[in-house]
């Protein structure tokens, strides 16, 4: 701290970069191998989550669209409307109260019952070091504690995929290409598979992206209330300590996520539409 503001800042970067994130001054662990420990469990709820935001906003905004201005349409859209307007920490605590103390069908928190046999870390993530180990109980148990926190998060956001969704399959379906191939004698469930699904498709790969952002970084607020030890629980905890030294490698992880998905979705892009492929090839072309 006695250097130049230039040099310090130097320091920081290169430890950075390396990893180096130096130790946690309330456990005196280094910050790197926390993150590590909590990165995977964070993992697996955000990807598990993200798995059912997707499927199930896709679904209902394909349905909407198809059935534009029908009773169906309207009930999907007051459903991901409700859903979307909710607060993220007021449908946890609901789904908390419903699910698990009047219907206790799912628990209330942690990742999984400490009945159970404990599972070796091979991979980090829970579910998958239990099926490797053969442990069917403790891959049980952790998917029942995984399934109402992962819900949580995708009902809550799966709201802006369906009305994107929606929304192409109204600028789609319409459209002179769908025409032409249902007069060139295509079957219908060919022509909504490959030319109105596919191509509406794209709009909602680029708030797919968004969303994985969203939904990594809301871990925060779920993780603490579900008491589960992921990296958001870890950042909530830095947060309220004022453990800046843990916060700022928590939040370039999490920036890191980010710039990750969205790179996934570029990459989504030439493979659900060929002619942005074509395009960047015959631009460089053009440049050559």
């Amino acid at each position: 701290m006695n250097e130049p503001i230039y040099l310090q800042y130097y320091y920081f970067m290169r430890d950075l970069i390396s990893g180096n994130f130096g130790i946690d001054p309330l456990t005196g662990q280094t910050i790197l191998s926390e993150i590590r420990f909590y990165l995977p469990n964070t993992l697996e709820l955000v990807l598990f989550s993200f798995a059912i935001l997707v499927i199930v906003g896709v679904t209902l905004g394909y349905f909407a669209g198809m059935r534009f201005s029908t009773f169906g349409d309207s009930v999907i859209r007051v459903i991901y409307l409700t859903s979307w307007s909710a607060p993220m920490y007021l449908a946890a605590i609901l789904a908390i109260l419903l699910f698990a103390h009047y219907i206790p069908i799912f628990p209330s928190g942690g990742m999984y019952s400490l009945s159970v046999t404990p599972v070796t870390s091979i991979t980090g993530f829970f579910l998958i070091d239990a099926l490797l180990e053969l442990n069917l109980p403790a891959f049980l148990s952790g998917l029942q504690h995984l399934i109402l926190p992962a819900c949580v998060l995708a009902l809550v956001n799966f709201g802006l995929v369906s009305r994107a969704v929606r929304s192409s399959i109204l600028n789609v379906r319409w459209s002179t290409y769908v025409k032409t191939a249902r007069a060139k004698g295509l079957r219908e469930g060919e022509v909504k598979r490959k030319h109105i699904l596919r191509n509406a498709l794209i709009d909602a790969t680029s708030l797919s992206a968004v969303l994985f952002g969203w939904v990594l970084t809301s871990t925060v607020v779920i993780e603490e209330l579900f008491a589960w030890p992921g990296l958001g629980q870890f950042a909530y905890q830095a947060i309220y300590a004022n453990d800046y030294p843990v916060l700022i490698p928590v939040v370039v992880v999490f920036t890191v996520g980010v710039i990750a998905a969205n790179f996934a979705a570029d990459v989504a892009y030439s493979l659900l539409d060929p002619r942005i492929a074509m395009g960047a090839q015959s631009g460089a072309i053009t440049k050559i």
